[in-house]
């Protein structure tokens, strides 16, 4: 039989057994990589300018610069975000932090592929109104500050390469961004950022638990994790309105926040309790077996309203904890949880719940939630749990900038007016 009759019959095959629909998807998947490779558009892209990409043992060396003190000009490098982001939404509290102390604030956005920034700009006007800095492309340069802080690999690379000598650079670490990929080149690349030689500080003492074990390399310093105590609160209700349903915060493009696995354990759990509506904020939702309710992108103000509406939360994340049930745990709403070291370590409320990361364990779980007799009594005693707010966590990070430039500045002090012209000083791979 040739290839081609072969491919005809499998295609029979398929028809017969599945029906047209199934093998239209395929075969329309098929189609659309063929052109793709034909037109090399398929071929995987760096997450940053390969001129960017920095050699640790260039890097380092170059790092051993003075600081200065007083008030600061902060430069804050981050990639373009998006509404409801929150891991921009922490970074951005750190900038908000240094802010109110005085010091001037320039955030420097990273996109490979675009250097205009207004769109961006205006994006984070409207969504962190809190913070006042300044907004410009870190591809046209990191001049003109006295620290700076990278917010993830990729722009720890661009703070290494760009970064003028005098400079003196931090590292605000939210993850373990190596697990983010399977073992191969970006893996290597993410655990490179935490060789540069800057001044590393883990969101978390679980990331400074794996940072020891995997790299044989601590963060030089920990900032604790906190939550928006102002704005995840229990709100007053009528004694007559009653909680209900669940909700989730769907993520489908981010793997380690574990969406198809959610996906899986609520339609389980649909099945135990159809009579549960099943609230989904963030990505909308299409093509599930169950009926579910989307929110889409949501303000924090709207958020907890719904989850003072609901009874529980299902909380997925195989790396670092999300920022999504210590708000559960404020409104008085129970996060369900996957099983999971990094999670587990930062996360000790005795009203959250863990259960096993399988479809049926954490469907078994929220089922158990909802059904428990004592629902209605349940969320005062869940939100007047004394909590840590993120006032803290500004503190501590601020504390820490401040001294460490301070200390580098009293060791080697230096005329600012020096290290204004850097754009020779750049490290190069």
């Amino acid at each position: 039989m040739t290839p081609k009759l072969a491919t005809l019959h499998l295609i029979a095959t398929r028809v017969k057994k599945d029906g047209w629909s199934s093998v239209a998807r395929q075969g329309t998947g098929k189609v659309l990589t063929t052109v793709l490779d034909r037109l090399h558009l398929s071929e995987p892209e760096l997450p940053l300018r390969p001129e960017d990409i920095v050699d640790p043992g260039t890097a380092a060396p170059s790092w051993q610069v003075p600081g200065t003190s007083g008030n600061l000009r902060i430069g804050w490098v981050c990639t373009p975000p998006a509404p409801g982001s929150g891991g921009h939404t922490t970074f951005f509290r750190m900038v908000q932090g240094l802010e109110a102390r005085g010091h001037q604030c320039t955030l420097f956005l990273h996109d490979r592929n675009d250097d205009d920034v207004t769109r961006h700009e205006a994006t984070i006007r409207r969504h962190w109104p809190m913070i006042k800095a300044s907004v410009r492309s870190a591809t046209d340069g990191l001049e003109g500050v006295d620290a700076i802080v990278a917010s993830s690999w990729p722009t720890a690379h661009i703070v290494a390469a760009r970064s003028p000598r005098g400079v003196h650079p931090f590292y605000f670490i939210q993850d373990y961004e190596p697990y983010f990929y399977p073992r191969g080149a970006f893996y290597a690349m993410a655990e490179d950022s935490y060789r540069f030689g800057f001044t590393n500080v883990a969101l978390g003492g679980m990331i400074a638990k794996v940072m020891q074990t995997e790299l044989g390399l601590p963060p030089d310093a920990v900032v604790p994790f906190g939550c928006d105590t102002d704005v995840y609160r229990l709100l007053d209700t009528p004694p007559t309105v009653r909680r209900s349903g669940v909700v989730y915060y769907a993520k489908r493009k981010v793997d380690r926040r574990g969406y198809l696995l959610a996906k899986l354990a609520l339609e389980e759990f649909h099945h135990l309790h159809p009579e549960q509506e099943i609230h989904i904020y963030g990505d909308i939702i299409t093509g599930w077996n169950i009926p579910v309710t989307n929110h889409g992108n949501m303000t924090p103000a709207q958020l907890n309203t719904l989850y003072n509406q609901t009874i529980a939360g299902l909380a997925i994340s195989f790396t670092n904890i999300s920022l999504v049930p210590g708000e559960l745990l404020a409104a008085g709403n129970v996060p369900v949880l996957n099983n999971a070291p990094f999670a587990s370590g930062l996360l000790d409320d005795p009203d959250a719940v863990w259960a096993p990361a399988t479809p049926m364990g954490l469907a078994t779980a929220l089922a158990e939630v909802v059904s428990a007799p004592d629902v209605d009594e349940r969320p005062s005693r869940i939100a007047g749990r004394p909590r840590l707010d993120w006032k803290v966590s500004q503190e501590v990070f601020a504390d820490l900038l401040e001294a460490t430039c301070a200390l580098a500045a009293a060791e080697s002090p230096v005329i600012r007016s020096e290290n204004r012209d850097h754009s020779k000083n750049r490290v190069r791979a």
